[in-house]
Parts: structure tokens; sequence; C-alpha cells
């Protein structure tokens, strides 16, 4: 007996109204390359293959797509407006796959990480990850912006803020304070034993947190001077490599910065810390069921963030 679904009659009817997959991508690959040569070869057939499913898809449709000329393929209108509307479809249909595949387990994960979280934190840890789940396949990426995870091929990201975000799962990490740090030989010279000791030093800046070392002087209690000595860079993560290099004094992120101390590459004079009111998180789109993969990372960084509470800047 034929298989028969109650519902399937109306759906076999419009099924049949739509065009050949191969022949839209062959179309789509030829409109954005300008050129069936092109596009053959991104497809890995022959030209008169896509030039055959294309001439197919214009019958189909009774339009013409493609004004043919000796050398060169150009759009009709038609084609343009119908160009849009494929390169869409064939979009969400790409999205929509990596989601069903993703949420069946397979084992991936596409992560975005605030660039000094992920230098400075993660990096150094990821081993300890690998260990526990040598299945996952992780896809790392630096982003300093906000992720559209409805558009994006991303699982997972990284904050760095207040945690106030739209149509996103926040799960807080750890919260950021900053205390200064330098190479052990620029207090050779001049040491630091008091925080009016630091105004006597060049002072790192992060641009877009200019006002940070005034924070700091007013919670160690003293008067923030402003000194004819400075740098301004673009990041922590630049500033820490900046103090490094024995370029000056640095306000960072302990526990960004453990590798540098442990190794005595960077010393912390003194153990006064400025509490910023921005914290990590790790959030994904809202309503979005984990997959194994995703799951397992959170928890896993969850254990490891545990961890760094009762050992603050340890990466072993």
């Amino acid at each position: 007996m034929p298989f028969v679904c109650g519902d399937c009659s109306n759906w076999s009817i419009t099924i049949k109204r739509l065009p050949p997959l191969n022949s839209l991508k062959s179309f789509e690959s030829a409109a954005r390359l300008g050129s069936f040569q092109k596009a053959s070869q991104e497809l890995f057939v022959t030209p008169s293959a896509v030039s055959h499913q294309i001439k197919s898809l214009e019958e189909f449709l009774e339009v013409e797509l493609f004004i043919r000329q000796t050398r060169r393929i150009e759009l009709t209108s038609a084609g343009k407006d119908y160009l849009r509307t494929v390169q869409k479809a064939l979009s969400d249909i790409e999205r929509a796959t990596q989601r069903l595949v993703s949420a069946h387990g397979t084992g991936e994960l596409n992560l975005s990480v605030a660039p000094a979280f992920l230098h400075r934190w993660l990096l150094p840890r990821i081993s300890r990850f690998y260990d526990t789940h040598p299945n996952i396949e992780l896809e790392l990426s630096a982003s300093t912006g906000l992720i559209d995870f409805a558009h994006s091929d991303t699982d997972m990201a990284v904050y760095f803020g207040d945690g106030q975000w739209d149509n996103v799962e926040c799960s807080f990490l750890k919260r950021s304070a900053l205390i200064p740090v330098c190479t052990p030989s620029l207090l050779n010279n001049k040491p630091i034993h008091v925080p009016e000791d630091i105004t006597r030093h060049t002072l790192l800046h992060v641009s877009k947190r200019p006002d940070e070392w005034r924070a700091w002087f007013e919670a160690a209690g003293t008067e923030y001077r402003e000194t004819r000595k400075g740098m301004f860079l673009s990041s922590g993560l630049l500033t820490a490599q900046a103090a490094a290099r024995g370029l000056g004094v640095a306000l960072s992120d302990i526990s960004l910065i453990s590798e540098e101390i442990q190794s005595g590459e960077l010393v912390a004079p003194l153990d006064i810390p400025l509490e910023l009111s921005k914290s990590f998180y790790l959030v994904y789109r809202k309503n979005r069921p984990l997959t194994p993969a995703m799951k397992a990372f959170q928890d896993w960084i969850m254990a490891e963030m545990a961890i760094d509470a009762l050992n603050p800047g340890a990466t072993e």
C-alpha cells in the first residue's frame, strides 16, 4: 500500500510550483559573480551545466533572467528582483540547516569572545575544556560588538558590560577589578610603596576609558594629579602588553594577566583594586534550547569561574 499523508495533497501541489534547488543555486552564483564560467568553478560543474540550469529556470518561470551578450551576462530587471529573494531564501535555508544540525548534537560550537577575555583568560585554559570534551569542535572569534544571534552562526558569546542586553539569555561569569601592574625592572629606580609613587611613572590609559586612573586614585584615598607623562592605547589588552614591555604602569584585571603575574613578567606593587560596574557574561539567543555542546561549555566555564573565585589569578 502506498504511503498516504492526510495533509500532503496541498503540500504536493505547492512544492511542484517551486523550481529545482540546483537551478536556483546556479542562478544565484552566476548573478553574483556575473559569469557562467565563474559560477561553474564555484559550483564544480561545467559552464554548459550552469547555462542549462538557468535556461531551465527561465522556462519554468517563463521570464528571462539574463541578457546574454558575447563576453558577458547582465541581469534583467526581473532577474535583479528575483535575485534578492533567492539570496535571502538560500541564506535562510543555510542558517536553518546549521541550527538544526547543531541542535542534534554534532559537537560543534561557534563562540564569539571579547578580545581581552579570549587572549588573556580563555586561551590559557582551553586545553582543560578539550581534556574533558575531546569530541566538541570549537570555533573561536574575537569581537567587541553585540551579536545578532538570529542572523548569525554564533551560538554563544562572552560580553563585557552591565548585563542589560535585549533578546539574549545571560549568565554572570565574573566581575572585573583593576589593579596597577608593571615590570619589576620599572621599580628599580622608582619603587612604588604608596599610591603617590605611581605618578612618577608613565600611566598607561585605555582611550575609551580615560577616567579609570582617576577612579583608582579615589579608591586608594589619594588625590589624583594630572601628570605630563601618559600613553593612550585602544584596549586593556594593549595597555597590559605595553606594561609588560616596561613602558609604564597599567590598570589591569588580574585574572586576565595571570600568566604574566605567575611568570614574574609583571608585578602588582599595590594590592588596591578598583571594582568596575561592568562584568563578563556568557550569552546566547533568548529562548534557544541549549545544544549538548553549548551546555557542556556553559558548565565548564562556570566551573572554571568557581575555581578562579577561590584562587584569583590562577591558570593551573
